[in-house]
């Protein structure tokens, strides 16, 4: 008997405790598939060129020759003048700068280069932001100056040019008022008029 209920035990599940089925099903995790990164635009990115040109001493110089780029003869003048001598301030020195290389005059171009190579020449805390502007547009001047001269000495050879042919066609017009000279009919003599007649 006792081997009889020994048996009917064994043949009947045990049921789960009650704090096991409150358990939640295991979480399933997504699988995650590699994706290839998009590539990102420079001037989106942190601590970009775009970035640092847009900030601080370089930006503020970059406005100010925006400001002063369509003015006119008198009104850089006016300018000029309220800049008046730079002194060491890197600052002046480049506004002076930028005015001058404006007025198309060979020498102010040259006194503009001397200004930036001061700025660029000066170790001072309030120069270095402004130094590779300085050198870029330090670099931009040369060429300006070098195409100035260019232009400058084609005008020169053309006005030689212009001379010469004026020169040529001064010459030709002559020689062709001295062929006419000779190509005139000789003139006859005129008649004696001392009431004399003329021997037959």
């Amino acid at each position: 008997m006792a081997f009889a209920l020994l048996l009917a035990a064994c043949a009947t599940q045990l049921k789960p405790p009650a704090e096991a089925s409150a358990l939640p099903p295991p979480a399933v995790v997504p699988r995650v598939m590699p994706v290839e990164a998009e590539p990102r635009v420079v001037a989106t990115q942190p601590a970009s060129l775009f970035t640092l040109m847009t900030q601080g001493p370089q930006a503020a110089m970059l406005s100010y020759a925006d400001k002063v780029r369509p003015l006119g003869g008198g009104e850089l003048n006016a300018e000029m003048a309220r800049i008046g001598d730079p002194g060491d301030s890197p600052t002046a020195q480049m506004q002076l700068a930028i005015l001058l290389s404006q007025t198309r005059v060979p020498a102010d171009l040259a006194r503009a280069l001397g200004l930036l190579q001061r700025v660029i020449a000066n170790p001072s805390p309030e120069a270095q932001p402004l130094h590779p502007l300085a050198r870029a547009l330090a670099a931009r001047y040369v060429e300006q100056r070098r195409v100035e001269d260019d232009r400058d000495r084609q005008v020169q050879q053309l006005r030689d040019s212009q001379r010469r042919i004026d020169q040529l066609n001064d010459r030709i017009e002559a020689l062709r008022a001295i062929e006419r000279s000779f190509s005139r009919p000789a003139s006859t003599p005129a008649p004696a008029t001392n009431g004399t007649k003329p021997t037959p």
